[in-house]
């Protein structure tokens, strides 16, 4: 049995989820089945409604992570799955040819997203960016490719490196994985973000070698870095002067912070994007689209840049993006959860700030983040000043009092369309007494 006390009367029980953990490690290794599930928090959860999920010992959270944001409109939302469930009584996978949901869905993306002239859909975000690497090196015929020091595309060898950098580690290579091969990471450059200069001087190093700039326009797998306009417009103007391919990785900021993704905001548009999570709530669905004539070179049209999978663009997945983009057009519900977000991010600042704690609290749309350190925040170098144990103390103080924030240092937390101002309301108060708490532990 496995009990959280907070010094404040409240008591977690987590008896049911740790038994149910304790068996799943039996023959699953860890007990999870992806790296950050595994929190040091022996949590079980069996059931999952709009902002809410719940623990096998049948505690309730307000959920702030959103399954590392796939979630936008709220779990298990009513429309969402009426439109997948209408289509499992007429379609499972067949295989071959192509379904009405999946050309429908493309014609939404590209109405959409300003990039998107072709696209074509895979099942995660490390397909659709292994996919956009490996189009960049085949219509470019340079090896190399340029990704930012804090921005996290996928678990392959090209860039499984850099993310949540340590200070020891700061300014090498960080390798995230064992087995990644040598040659692989020799060919991948990292660089700081809103740091135009070094991009400068390393495409001068190496312009007749680098195929791809790769970056998360805004990246939020260390939180929320806001990149400075000028930045975003000169990789434009540089990669387009070098014949270099500019990819924006907007796995997690598309369809989060507009329908047409985060450079329907800031007016660059890329050469290619990769797309993911929010486009089908929760269903696993990614893209990658960009120019036809790009698009055009895979073999999927005659080209000769192998693309395939079996559960590509399954009917339950396109189904449930295209019930997802459906509420998510007219933009009334970004408005909602843009206002949530923005009273949710001053809430934390002033509480913080009354406490004395050195914080900083941004975010962008409905997505946030408390640093706690003094700004700025323009790169990951800014973020070695992150004290990381009170980062992850408030984090764990927060679920044990009903609110589910990753407990992991640096990560985001983000808001869905099914938030109420009573959540907030709530949230706010118990942000105020496990703040206080820690402010009494210092």
């Amino acid at each position: 049995m496995v009990v959280f006390f907070l010094g404040r009367n409240i008591t977690v029980r987590l008896t049911k989820s740790s038994e149910a953990f304790d068996r799943a490690r039996k023959h699953i290794p860890g007990g999870v089945n992806t790296s950050l599930r595994s929190i040091g928090i022996p949590l079980t959860f069996t059931r999952a409604q709009g902002s809410r999920i719940w623990d096998a010992d049948g505690n309730e959270y307000i959920d702030y992570h959103g399954a590392f944001g796939a979630i936008i409109l709220g779990h298990c939302h009513p429309k969402v799955e009426a439109r997948v469930f209408e289509t499992i009584r007429n379609l499972d996978l067949v295989g071959v040819g192509t379904t009405e949901q999946e050309a429908n869905l493309a014609d939404k993306i590209c109405e959409h997203v300003p990039s998107s002239e072709k696209v074509l859909f895979c099942n995660a975000g490390s397909e659709a960016t292994y996919s956009a690497i490996r189009l960049a090196r085949a219509v470019t015929g340079r090896p190399e490719i340029v990704k930012f020091q804090g921005c996290y595309h996928g678990w392959h060898d090209y860039v499984l490196m850099n993310v949540a950098t340590p200070k020891a580690k700061f300014g090498q290579k960080d390798l995230l994985s064992a087995g990644m091969l040598k040659e692989a990471v020799e060919h991948t450059h990292v660089l700081e973000f809103n740091r135009l200069h070094e991009v400068e001087q390393k495409i001068r190093e190496r312009k007749d070698k680098i195929a791809a700039i790769i970056l998360e326009p805004i990246p939020h797998n260390i939180g929320c870095i806001l990149p400075k306009q000028e930045f975003l417009k000169g990789l434009r103007e540089l990669t387009e002067r070098y014949g270099i391919v500019l990819i924006f990785d907007e796995i997690i900021s598309g369809f989060r912070h507009n329908i047409g993704g985060y450079q329907k905001i800031c007016g660059v548009k890329p050469d290619l994007t990769t797309l993911g999570k929010s486009i089908a709530n929760g269903y696993p669905l990614s893209a990658i689209c960009g120019r036809e004539d790009l698009m055009d070179r895979f073999n999927t049209g005659g080209g000769d840049v192998f693309f395939a999978g079996t559960y590509n663009a399954h009917p339950l997945a396109t189904s449930a993006a295209l019930a997802t983009l459906d509420e998510l057009e007219g933009g009334l519900l970004y408005e909602r959860m843009f206002s949530l977000g923005e009273r949710l991010r001053k809430g934390f600042q002033e509480i913080f700030e009354t406490l004395g704690f050195r914080s900083y609290t941004t975010g962008f749309g409905s997505l946030f983040v408390t640093y706690f350190m003094d700004p700025p925040v323009d790169s990951y170098a800014d973020l070695l000043r992150n004290d990381n144990e009170t980062f992850v103390a408030f984090r764990r103080s927060m679920i044990e009092s009903g609110h589910f924030m990753l407990p992991i240092n640096l990560k985001r937390a983000l808001i869905t369309a099914s938030h109420t101002e009573e959540d907030i309301d709530r949230t706010l108060r118990d942000a105020r007494r496990s703040a206080e708490q820690i402010a009494r532990k210092s």
